[in-house]
């Protein structure tokens, strides 16, 4: 009689627990419950320190140029990825035996890959808001307006999630293949590798391997995030320094005292007509004239402005410099006195017809400079702001362009991962009873 009642009961248990929602209550239920108990809840801590580690190095550059924000969003790609492959990696290959035994005793495949996902859903929901309160805490900014949300904040989170939880169902799905925990463990770096390399977001990829990024899940979440951060307006910073090593490279160049007194002729040249306009007091020498229009801070402003049409790298600044060292010059100079109020163009014109000046014209002037020289006179910080916004309309990508649009189709590529994946799980895991083990 025991033995019937046992049989009674079994029965009585299995007919309560066929439907598919109830089997989904069960195993996730079960899932929980191996997060207390059996220390799954360590993925939380470790994703916490993987985005303090990684937020504290980009945080200085991220959202302040554009090769610094493309290069915080490869890494907080990266570490979602990560974070979502090891939450499933081993989740069903470990009990690969009981899920067996259990299907063949009636568990159904689709229950048991859905009360997963639920399950890897909460999961992958807390790691996102570790990763990041954490990445924010060590000085990542997420401050601003969202693309899509109100809140940029709330954006990447999106992103970040998505993320994770396409990697979470990539791994859950090799689990499903792999009949040990050591097989996916050895196949899981080769997929992060590959997610990596072929992201299309930091390593340059040949032109006919592109297409492969599609097949990846880092770079449609790459894009999401630059497009969120406006990567395609920030300043191209890398250039700002490569100036910056150059600081001490000269430049030089020869020029005849000919060819600068005739580049002072030319009045349809504004720099030089600007030039000639300045006004000169009564008795002074010419030599007088040139050192105080040296020192003048109204002709500082024009220092740096270039000669076109004789070279790039002479300026007016260069050309009063040469013409106050030259000693030759300078004695002449010393000797010919102006008496009445006029203008410099005015007291140009009258050297320029003097008999001892045109004896010169053949006399070589030799100018050095360097780049720290050039950028002090014409104004550091505005070359260094021009140079690095034209190096930033260089490499606009349209793939950030920050939009809603491109931000919501970079989701929607991220969420076909995710379906495909769960679905590959419940078709892979329906042949579970062939294994030869």
């Amino acid at each position: 009689m025991a033995d019937v009642s046992a049989k009674v009961s079994e029965r009585q248990l299995n007919v309560r627990h066929r439907g598919r929602l109830s089997q989904i209550g069960i195993y996730f239920g079960k899932f929980i419950r191996m997060f207390v108990y059996q220390s799954d809840w360590k993925v939380i801590p470790m994703a916490a320190i993987i985005a303090g580690l990684v937020g504290f190095v980009m945080a200085e550059d991220f959202r302040i140029s554009m090769e610094g924000t493309i290069m915080g969003s490869f890494a907080m790609v990266c570490v979602c990825i990560w974070n979502g492959c090891f939450n499933s990696i081993q989740v069903v290959c470990r009990e690969r035996n009981v899920v067996k035994r259990e299907h063949r005793s009636g568990m159904h495949i689709s229950s048991y890959i859905l009360s997963h996902m639920m399950y890897q859903l909460l999961l992958c929901i807390l790691q996102t808001i570790v990763t990041l309160g954490i990445s924010n805490l060590v000085g990542m900014s997420y401050a601003g307006k969202g693309l899509v949300t109100p809140w940029l904040a709330l954006d990447i989170a999106i992103t970040m999630f998505l993320v994770t939880y396409a990697s979470d169902m990539l791994s859950l799905w090799i689990s499903t293949l792999c009949h040990s925990t050591t097989t996916a463990m050895t196949v899981m770096p080769f997929v992060l590798i590959f997610q990596l390399i072929f992201s299309g977001g930091l390593i340059p990829l040949p032109e006919f391997v592109t297409p492969i990024t599609m097949l990846t899940i880092s770079a449609p979440g790459i894009k999401a995030m630059a497009a969120q951060t406006e990567v395609n307006t920030l300043p191209y910073a890398m250039v700002g320094g490569m100036i910056d090593t150059m600081g001490g490279v000269e430049f030089g160049g020869t020029i005849t005292v000919g060819e600068v007194l005739d580049l002072l002729k030319d009045e349809k040249n504004p720099y030089i007509a600007e030039l000639r306009s300045y006004p000169v007091e009564a008795k002074m020498t010419v030599a007088e004239i040139l050192k105080e229009l040296a020192s003048s801070e109204a002709f500082s402003g024009l220092r740096g402005n270039p000669i076109t049409n004789l070279t790039d790298e002479i300026t007016l600044g260069d050309v009063l410099d040469l013409l106050t060292i030259d000693q030759t010059i300078m004695g002449l100079a010393e000797g010919i006195e102006i008496s009445a109020q006029t203008n410099l163009g005015e007291v140009l014109d009258y050297i320029l017809s003097l008999d001892s000046v045109k004896e010169i014209r053949d006399k070589s002037l030799t100018i050095d400079v360097t780049v720290d020289e050039i950028l002090d006179v014409v104004g550091r910080d505005e070359v260094m702001k021009i140079v690095e916004k034209k190096a930033s309309e260089a490499n606009y990508n349209p793939d950030y362009a920050s939009t809603a649009m491109n931000v919501w189709n970079n989701w929607i590529h991220i969420l076909i991962f995710v379906v495909v994946f769960a679905l590959a799980s419940v078709i892979t895991l329906e042949f579970i009873d062939k294994d030869k083990r």
